[in-house]
């Protein structure tokens, strides 16, 4: 039976105390076969007890940590337990939520402040990096409540009767597919290594980013004619056999001289790990108004 506004419920002859606050809530055994009107003196008693405490006044504080730190020991934790993309990953979304929550205990980080810098992300033209940092801080809520560093509510809980930030509806685009000729144009107009990094998309069909950029010489059997994907680059978390055409054996095997065998397969001058074909390799290429429209194509296919 409801009561009248006071959060006091009548089941089975108890009083019960059933109210939220921010967020979290609470439900007390008042007493069985008791008047309303003691049981509300009990409610009060009871709400005020986890009110202070809540608060941190004559009862125990509620457990919180600052921001910059629940960021150190979630990155430790991603990676240990997620692939090294994802981690990179993480670690460039947390740089962009620090530009709002440095400094501050996750008590303080709201679903209005959330609400905040998800609309300064999109006022940038960062639409969709604002899903990515949001997503991101609601698994480190999650993680931090888990690990018991953090007593209090997720701010962004998607459930439909919180009050909680929720991502941003992100624009569908259009799958595009390269021709023959098309993927022969941008072929020719690619040097090297873009060339061989890109005969790896068309030919074994391995992404860019995550598959492509972390070969090492040892996943390549040019014997069977076959790479193998290892399962912390794959997205899936399972590795994969990939045969390759002799086009892409011959290219690999010419790519191959002058290395050592060992390591990644592609790198930079430097001897560095390439970490996107848009910075590293687009600029070396001599592509016309046509290849550079394919190439962006391609790139977001492949990613």
């Amino acid at each position: 039976m409801p009561g009248r506004g006071d959060g006091l419920l009548l089941r089975d002859a108890t009083w019960w105390l059933d109210f939220r606050h921010e967020g979290q809530r609470h439900q007390v055994r008042m007493g069985k076969n008791i008047s309303r009107t003691v049981a509300g003196e009990l409610a009060t008693l009871e709400r005020g007890k986890i009110l202070r405490g809540e608060a941190g006044i004559g009862g125990r504080k509620r457990k919180d940590i600052l921001f910059d730190k629940a960021c150190e020991e979630f990155l430790k934790w991603t990676e240990a337990n997620h692939r090294p993309q994802t981690a990179v990953n993480h670690r460039w979304y947390i740089q962009g939520l620090k530009q709002s929550f440095a400094g501050k205990m996750l008590s303080q980080i709201r679903p209005f402040s959330v609400e905040k810098h998800k609309q300064s992300r999109i006022a940038e033209g960062a639409r969709i990096s604002a899903n990515r940092e949001l997503s991101c801080l609601r698994n480190l809520f999650y993680r931090c409540i888990e690990w018991k560093k953090f007593e209090g509510q997720n701010p962004v809980k998607q459930e439909k009767r919180q009050q909680t930030a929720r991502l941003t509806r992100e624009p569908l685009t259009r799958l595009r597919f390269l021709s023959f000729d098309e993927e022969r144009k941008l072929v020719e107009a690619a040097s090297e290594p873009l060339r061989t990094i890109i005969l790896l998309g068309i030919d074994a069909g391995v992404r860019i980013k995550s598959e492509a950029l972390t070969l090492e010489w040892p996943d390549i059997d040019f014997q069977r004619g076959q790479l193998t994907v290892q399962a912390k680059h794959a997205k899936n978390g399972e590795s994969r056999v990939v045969p390759s055409n002799s086009v892409l054996r011959d290219v690999l095997q010419h790519h191959r001289q002058g290395s050592d065998g060992t390591g990644r397969v592609f790198l930079s001058r430097k001897g560095k790990e390439f970490r996107s074909i848009r910075t590293a390799c687009r600029p070396k290429m001599k592509m016309s108004a046509f290849t550079k429209i394919e190439m962006s194509s391609f790139v977001e296919a492949r990613i």
